[in-house]
């Protein structure tokens, strides 16, 4: 009876401690919230309470972008659920260990960790967190650029997002959609998808974070630059960056140091825009999001190419060509061999899922490459460029099953049928379908997204 006494107020004061520690944290004192929930962790018996700690201890790692100690106490959760024995938990457990790897870009183990979760035969609360394992598994398949795929995910994420009247995942979903458009440059469903977001920010989220609505402005401001946009683009993204800077959120602070940066470099100011390329890859490579470090590397080659330094402009790229190859990016791969820098970029490649690394990065460089060849007068790596261009699509399957040009080379507006196949929107209205020119599925109507 002592012993059982001395577990139940193991139970609560566990549980008063977690409270404190949220009630620290939802007032920016995060520091002081971390040192609560280690104590917690430290010394509590009960596991449930255990595995509630290293939960909140997971979510506020990732906002701050420390990666590698989310992993961490992810793994640490995973024993816990283990120890448990509960299917909810373990299902929790492995969602948390996919979304660590997908925050350090390691998106093969995130859909395999996403598919475990989904093969588990758990409670109807492991089936509420399917929408999340879709949604984190479409990000990932997103970070690979397999964009059927991608969209299926997310499809199936909005539609659990639907069925239980989940706004919040709506809302996350939303904004994954429009950094999917922007990917494929739609810029116009880029642009709707996190207004959405911010429409259900504004409609539901007076009990949300904040970070809801960040996430939505950044979005928009993004989609707002590539259509040129430039002073609504600034306007929502010092919003975001504003709430990032007050919670602390290093990971957005870092997107938005580098839109920041695109945006005075779409002015021609590249003068402004140096110094906060380089902040942003500061945090970038602090956190680990080598993906970033990627994008902020190629803006900066922009810049040169603004400033006619082919020569430097090259170096960047070379730059990211290393980083990439630890990654298993075969952007840069592709792009090394482009710049003659090796005689054969799949010696580089890692296969998997059909294909590996985000490939859309060489077709956002192509025009890139283009100009700075032709200024350089290497007429043989413009021709291997663009046989790679080329190639790159094919294997993503990314071009109009109607029309067959290329998407994701320029602005065109796109509609996805329900297999998640996506077309030129112009060509399914002048040529109507009754299914798909790609995988022959019956289709009389356009997908949602």
């Amino acid at each position: 009876m002592k012993l059982l006494i001395t577990r139940e107020m193991g139970q609560d004061q566990t549980k008063q401690q977690i409270e404190k520690g949220l009630q620290l944290y939802q007032s920016n004192q995060t520091e002081k919230a971390l040192q609560v929930w280690l104590r917690v962790l430290e010394k509590t018996t009960d596991a449930a309470g255990r595995f509630r700690v290293l939960g909140c201890l997971i979510t506020a790692h990732s906002e701050m972008g420390r990666y590698k100690d989310m992993l961490k106490f992810a793994v640490v959760q995973i024993d816990t659920a283990r120890e448990l024995e509960d299917p909810d938990y373990l299902t929790e457990s492995y969602l948390n260990l996919a979304r660590s790897n997908e925050k350090l870009c390691e998106f093969q183990k995130t859909i395999s960790y996403c598919k475990t979760c989904l093969n588990m035969q758990g409670t109807t609360v492991s089936m509420q967190l399917n929408g999340q394992v879709s949604l984190s598994m479409g990000n990932a398949y997103l970070g690979l650029s397999i964009f059927q795929k991608a969209l299926e995910c997310f499809e199936k994420a909005l539609r659990y997002a639907h069925n239980n009247d989940d706004k919040m995942l709506e809302c996350r979903v939303c904004c994954s959609l429009g950094n999917f458009y922007t990917h494929l440059k739609d810029y116009e469903k880029a642009l709707f998808f996190p207004c959405k977001a911010a429409e259900l920010v504004n409609d539901y989220g007076k009990g949300w974070s904040l970070k809801y609505r960040a996430m939505s402005q950044y979005y928009m401001a993004v989609a707002y630059r590539k259509l040129g946009h430039l002073a609504d683009a600034m306007e929502c993204c010092e919003e975001s960056m504003k709430i990032a800077l007050q919670h602390g959120d290093r990971p957005l602070q870092a997107q938005c140091l580098l839109c920041f940066a695109d945006i005075h470099r779409s002015r021609m100011d590249v003068q402004t825009a140096f110094p906060r390329y380089d902040s942003s890859m500061s945090i970038m490579t602090e956190i680990g999001n080598r993906l970033g470090q990627i994008q902020v590397l190629l803006g900066v080659a922009k810049c040169w190419v603004i400033q006619k330094e082919p020569d430097k402009a090259l170096e960047s790229t070379e730059k990211a060509h290393e980083l990439a190859e630890g990654l298993g990016n075969k952007v840069i791969p592709l792009l090394a061999y482009c710049f003659g820098m090796s005689s054969n970029p799949h010696q580089q490649l890692f296969k998997s899922e059909g294909h590996c690394g985000n490939q859309l990065g060489l077709l956002k460089i192509h025009c890139l490459c283009e100009g700075i060849y032709r200024t350089k007068g290497q007429q043989r790596e413009l021709r291997n460029h663009v046989v790679r261009f080329h190639e790159c699509v094919e294997e993503m399957e990314l071009y109009c099953g109607m029309c067959g040009e290329s998407i994701g080379d320029k602005n065109h507006q796109l509609q996805a049928l329900p297999c998640s196949h996506v077309f030129h929107l112009k060509c399914l209205q002048t040529n109507g379908t009754r299914g798909c020119p790609n995988c022959r599925r019956a289709s009389v109507k356009p997908g949602f997204v």
